[in-house]
């Protein structure tokens, strides 16, 4: 007999946890019991699961001792107001926002760095990266090993669902002002978005970098085990509303075999490699796909150690709430 268990997605009512409670119904989770749980401002509300409408309970109030695992995806805030009571409570905890140190909460990705697990005991807090962390992480762990990686210099452009359903909302609403020759007031952001790019996605340090930024670059070092790799991160707001594009340019020690890349990339299961005649895009490909897009691999101008790839993903989908149903699959399956 198959064992089913109890789950808790808390931030069930946004864009992540919506998508979290529809991968769990398609991949046909082994659940017992959903509770979908979220802020008292979304209490009461009602969510989706199989025909049914589960109503939203509030974080503060709810049990976390019910439950054998919880998906957060509230922001980092309530992951670190509420995570570790959860632990406490003998729950696992699978983190979509980061609020946990990487020392506390390791980062995993099913497909990357699975061995993880082995070193942790229960109950198991673990992260799930950023979007632009998985699908990057994702590609740069299925090259071949002979290539030693010297440097990686990224630059990201995020979808504006990145930062939630207000953006989006935010997004629709420029360029429908834009569209019928109104006054453009900016909003969520400081300035216009629509028909835009946006040179950060959030404010700097003094060094000039965005938290988000640090992340990704210190996701990878973690993922790749690579704790001394330089990695150049830079992350642009652009006027999408899903997917995530990255355009990645990688230093090797010595020439590339580009056939050698080709091949390592089309056999990878989560990665989809296009031809050179082609290329990915977020809306013509990525989005609503649980696979990370590969395409316009090709060597340096100039110089053959150099390697330049653009990805593209669904940053909701894949790149938040597959992984961390997937990572609950894994629990589940070895250490549950």
């Amino acid at each position: 007999m198959t064992r089913t268990f109890d789950i808790a997605v808390i931030g069930a009512t946004g864009s992540v946890g919506e998508t979290l409670v529809q991968l769990l119904e398609e991949r046909e989770f082994p659940l017992a019991n959903l509770y979908v749980v979220a802020s008292g401002e979304s209490a009461g509300r009602s969510v989706s699961y199989k025909g049914k409408n589960l109503r939203v309970k509030d974080v503060e109030t709810f049990d976390f001792s019910s439950v054998r695992l919880a998906f957060f995806a509230a922001g980092s805030k309530v992951t670190q107001k509420y995570a570790v009571q959860a632990a406490a409570a003998g729950c696992a905890v699978i983190d979509l926002a980061s609020g946990l140190p990487s020392a506390q909460a390791p980062r995993v990705i099913p497909e990357v760095n699975p061995e993880v697990l082995t070193g942790l005991k229960a109950p198991y807090l673990l992260t799930s990266p950023s979007a632009p962390g998985i699908a990057l992480a994702a590609v740069l762990a299925a090259l071949p090993e002979s290539i030693s990686l010297r440097r990686v210099t990224v630059t990201a452009c995020l979808a504006v669902s990145s930062r939630g359903r207000e953006a989006v909302s935010e997004l629709a609403r420029q360029t429908a002002e834009l569209l019928n020759g109104r006054a453009l007031e900016p909003r969520l952001y400081d300035r216009q978005v629509a028909f835009n790019l946006l040179a950060q996605v959030e404010s700097t340090d003094s060094d000039g970098h965005a938290a988000l930024e640090r992340q990704v670059a210190n996701e990878l070092r973690e993922l790749l085990a690579l704790p001394q790799l330089p990695v150049a991160v830079t992350c642009i707001q652009a006027p999408v509303f899903f997917g995530d594009s990255l355009s990645v340019s990688l230093q090797a020690e010595s020439a590339v075999d580009l056939k050698r890349v080709y091949a390592a990339l089309d056999a990878a299961p989560a990665l989809e490699l296009v031809g050179l005649d082609d290329y990915p895009t977020a809306v013509g490909d990525a989005v609503g796909q649980d696979v990370v897009y590969v395409g316009r691999v090709r060597a340096g101008l100039d110089d053959p150690s150099e390697l330049n790839l653009w990805i593209t993903s669904d940053n909701v989908r894949k790149g938040a709430a597959l992984n961390a149903v997937q990572l609950a699959e894994l629990l589940i399956k070895h250490y549950l």
